[in-house]
């Protein structure tokens, strides 16, 4: 991906795959009241439910160490240690190849005004 970077384009299309993103970067999780709970990564990590996702904002937070973010392209940049602007680079790769997600959010997005999608992606 080269040029501007549409940091909101990527998350929404990421919140659009997220039965499909979270089962792949946090393995051996699990789906429970709306939020993915897993064993965090990054740390030696043994209890199944400090770490959560919520499936309907990606807003994530690991509660045995306070680290949170706001969606899931921040939680892409901290389980891969990388900064934002290389997060988003690579998450546009992942997201477009995970059921058309991107092209779909992509397609209903003009540049010239502020992407505002609600609506289920297909996956």
């Amino acid at each position: 991906m080269k040029g501007r970077v549409d940091f909101t384009l990527i998350a929404q299309a990421a919140l659009g795959a997220v039965s499909s993103l979270l089962p792949e970067w946090l393995p051996g999780g699990r789906s429970e009241g709306g939020e993915y709970k897993a064993l965090n990564p990054t740390r030696a990590d043994s209890k199944l439910g400090s770490f959560s996702v919520n499936l309907n904002t990606g807003r994530w937070g690991d509660f045995a160490t306070g680290d949170t973010g706001g969606d899931l392209m921040s939680l892409y940049a901290y389980l891969h240690g990388l900064g934002q602007g290389a997060a988003a680079r690579e998450l546009f790769d992942v997201v477009g190849s995970v059921g058309g997600a991107l092209p779909v959010v992509a397609a209903m997005h003009r540049q010239d005004e502020p992407l505002s999608v609600t609506m289920s992606l297909m996956e």
